[in-house]
């Protein structure tokens, strides 16, 4: 009689496959190492640029890293840069709240209703393609100088991504849904309460992060508008001085704190979205 094969023994399903974590952590290590070295070309590259080839441009050189990390090391020790970011930060703040305020309740009105998104489609494709910018004179106009222009102005820019994502979000929700739910007796605000608004919610995320970006892009003209703090005001307060040193500093901090809130908006959005 032959015999009857031994099968192998199988590991539970529960148990994690050997090498897994060691395979992630070696692809996490890689990215950082990869990051490490593309911001170490760019500081050479940066110190190439304006300290070795224009040797004799004494100007160029004061923009060089050597000059921009002595002069953070200085702003940022002496807690000068902390009361112009967390000026720029409120004013973000501020900027972002009324866009959210106005862009996510209009898309919604805009998705649901096909005839006011038949009559404002092409008013809004109009507007959305001006640059915010471009309002700063009425933004003064209407606003005085302060903090009036510049949150009128991040709102303007931010409130595009919200609204067209909150749109979008409705034209693709499955049509079943709201059916479903009426024939269960939902009243038109119950649809929209239980089943749109969580519908579109990936979109708004989406939206929200794509705002965050431009609302940060466009708050550092904006804060050059009469007011007399922020980031943007003491880059343009720099310039006066000619402190380009400081200049240099401020702008590695604007895009270091870009960088914190781009990274801080996307694992807030992830985290919701599981």
């Amino acid at each position: 009689m032959a015999a009857t094969p031994t099968p192998e023994p199988i590991a539970p399903a529960f148990l994690p496959q050997r090498g897994a974590g060691g395979g992630r952590a070696r692809a996490t290590g890689r990215r950082a190492g990869l990051a490490l070295v593309g911001a170490g070309l760019t500081v050479v590259l940066w110190w190439l640029v304006t300290a070795v080839l224009p040797a004799d441009d004494a100007m160029l050189v004061r923009f060089g890293p050597g000059p921009a990390f002595a002069a953070l090391v200085e702003l940022v020790g002496g807690g000068v840069l902390a009361p112009h970011a967390l000026d720029s930060l409120r004013r973000l703040a501020g900027g972002l709240a009324i866009a959210a305020a106005l862009g996510v309740p209009a898309g919604l009105l805009i998705g649901l209703v096909s005839t006011v998104h038949q009559a404002a489609g092409p008013v809004l494709q109009f507007a959305r393609m001006i640059s915010p910018l471009s309002w700063a004179p009425v933004a003064i106009i209407a606003f005085g100088v302060g903090d009036g222009p510049v949150v009128f102005l991040i709102a303007v820019a931010a409130v595009w991504p919200l609204l067209m994502n909150t749109v979008a979000g409705v034209g693709e929700l499955e049509p079943g849904w709201p059916m479903v739910a009426r024939s269960l007796g939902a009243s038109r605000w119950e649809v929209v309460r239980h089943v749109v608004v969580p519908g579109v919610r990936p979109h708004v995320r989406t939206g929200s992060r794509v705002a965050v970006g431009i609302a940060w892009v466009v708050l550092v003209p904006a804060e050059m508008l009469g007011v007399d703090s922020g980031l943007g005001y003491y880059v343009l307060d720099s310039r006066d001085r000619l402190a380009y040193d400081d200049l240099t500093a401020t702008i590695l901090v604007i895009g270091a704190l870009g960088f914190v809130i781009d990274a801080l908006t996307q694992r807030l959005t992830a985290s919701r979205r599981g």
